[in-house]
């Protein structure tokens, strides 16, 4: 929601975000996976004077795609991005993997 104001949320962690957090070996078992997580809001993330997003694996190249080739939307949260004065992604070949060439050189 671009329009929160609050800065930090209360969600709840469904079964694939749960499967990542264990898949990447931040918890010995899904069952230890919390079911809920504080996040910061993207309205939060913007007021940052300078962002740094660093992306790695081929996992996240579809949500790379939709940040950089999509217009800005809800539906594609991350996609505000192009809209802050200073903000680097850097990605890995894996992650960039599904980019249209024409981003990677602009």
């Amino acid at each position: 929601d671009f329009k929160t104001e609050t800065p930090y949320l209360i969600v709840d962690l469904d079964v694939a975000c749960r499967k990542q957090q264990f898949g990447e070996g931040w918890f010995p078992s899904l069952e230890d996976v919390p079911s809920r997580a504080i996040s910061m809001s993207v309205n939060q993330i913007m007021k940052a004077k300078k962002i740094i997003c660093s992306v790695p694996d081929k996992r996240k190249a579809k949500a790379v795609k939709a940040c950089l080739e999509n217009e800005v939307s809800p539906e594609f949260p991350a996609s505000i991005l192009q809209e802050h004065p200073d903000c680097g992604i850097y990605l890995d070949e894996a992650a960039a993997s599904l980019l249209d060439a024409r981003i990677l050189i602009g």
